[in-house]
């Protein structure tokens, strides 16, 4: 007689979890990891405290580097952590010494989706190295002079994502102890001073629609035990998402700056389309009642200059009118063309007339020296090669 076994619910074998990626994670969610690794609470938080000093203080990328560590807990580690670092598909450098990273991200939540790719921008000055640092792939704004609101949104990027961009960049500009500054870093600093002195949360995407993970990833740049960037050193630019704005300021406190580039609610609403959401008066009154702006905290207004579309006397006029009360600078951007864009920058004349305008009001308004235009990496230019699958797309990589 035979007999058959019916093999339907036999008990498979479940696959280990994937090794946790450590970057994005704070101090609390590091000792929580380690703890479920079993290790008593006092143990988790002495070695949580190493791995961060290991990974933001001198940015390794292997645990069999972390000296001051057991043997035993290096393994450990490495067996169930990663310390994950983008893809460098690419990397230019602009006559002027500005640099530009094209940076490949796989989504931790679905890794069966294609790569997404970000830009990453470092403007090298005497005094000050800035890292312009993308929150979002692609954007949804639709602003009309910015070449990025041409790239349809893909999704956000994870607080360790935009630390990432942070912490390669460090890395290739030989910030961490021990590294080596690039043979044509052109301006970079030398020495014991930071090539990343400031950040600016003004790339890809709007950051207050990624609030969350901005904040998560700013508060870790800020933190004086890590990367140890101070508040006022970091900058988030936003077009102008009223609710975040105040929760910006009470919950990350970082200096705020507003893509501003019009002062009727008519033409805002046709270059930056937020505006019909959120208009010019609700914008200003959230920026007047910002909290800690003060005139050692003034927020940043920045004002692309399209030539006979918003520079003329008139408009600089009005502009001081609306900031009126708001300790405020305003940075005049003259426009960065980009393929098929419909504006043209307004004439250096014109730009010169604007600026004295709002500098004889009392209002510092220095005008953005265009930097990294041969390589596209100037303001508004920004654009990865990232597009958007179609919903079925998604869902069929997803299975």
């Amino acid at each position: 007689m035979s007999v058959s076994l019916d093999m339907s619910h036999a008990v498979r074998p479940v696959p280990a979890p994937a090794p946790r990626d450590l970057i994005g994670l704070d101090r609390d969610e590091i000792g929580l990891e380690l703890a479920k690794l079993g290790l008593d609470p006092k143990e988790a938080r002495m070695r949580a405290k190493q791995l961060w000093n290991w990974v933001y203080v001198n940015g390794v990328t292997d645990f069999g580097r972390m000296t001051n560590v057991s043997k035993g807990a290096r393994q450990l580690f490495a067996d169930n952590f990663t310390l994950d670092r983008p893809e460098i598909v690419a990397e230019q450098v602009s006559a002027d010494g500005t640099r530009k990273w094209l940076f490949r991200f796989r989504d931790p939540a679905q890794p069966n989706l294609p790569p997404v790719d970000v830009e990453t921008v470092y403007i090298p000055e005497i005094d000050r190295g800035t890292l312009c640092v993308s929150s979002q792939v692609g954007c949804t704004l639709t602003c009309t002079f910015c070449h990025t609101g041409t790239q349809r949104l893909v999704r956000n990027l994870t607080a360790g994502e935009i630390l990432s961009q942070i912490l390669v960049a460090r890395e290739r500009l030989g910030d961490f102890p021990g590294g080596t500054r690039p043979a044509d870093g052109g301006l970079v600093p030398a020495g014991d001073t930071r090539a990343i002195t400031n950040i600016v949360m003004m790339g890809m995407g709007e950051p207050l629609y990624n609030f969350d993970n901005v904040k998560k990833a700013l508060l870790i740049a800020s933190d004086g035990d890590g990367i140890s960037l101070s508040k006022r050193r970091i900058t988030l630019s936003t077009s102008g998402v009223v609710p975040e704005i105040r929760r910006t300021g009470d919950e990350i406190g970082v200096m705020l700056a507003i893509s501003l580039h019009a002062v009727r609610d008519d033409l805002r609403n046709e270059l930056v389309p937020i505006n019909k959401k959120w208009p010019l008066a609700e914008l200003l009154e959230a920026c007047r009642t910002y909290p800690g702006v003060s005139n050692a905290r003034r927020i940043t207004f920045e004002y692309v200059m399209l030539k006979g579309v918003n520079d003329s006397d008139a408009d600089a006029r009005e502009l001081v009118r609306l900031l009126a009360k708001i300790p405020a600078k305003i940075n005049l951007i003259p426009f960065n063309p980009w393929p098929g864009s419909p504006y043209e920058c307004s004439d250096w004349d014109r730009i010169e007339s604007f600026a004295d305008i709002v500098n004889r009001a009392g209002y510092a308004s220095p005008v953005r020296t265009p930097r990294g235009r041969d390589i596209f990496a100037a303001c508004g230019q920004l654009k990865s090669e990232s597009e958007r699958l179609s919903r079925k797309q998604r869902e069929a990589l997803s299975v």
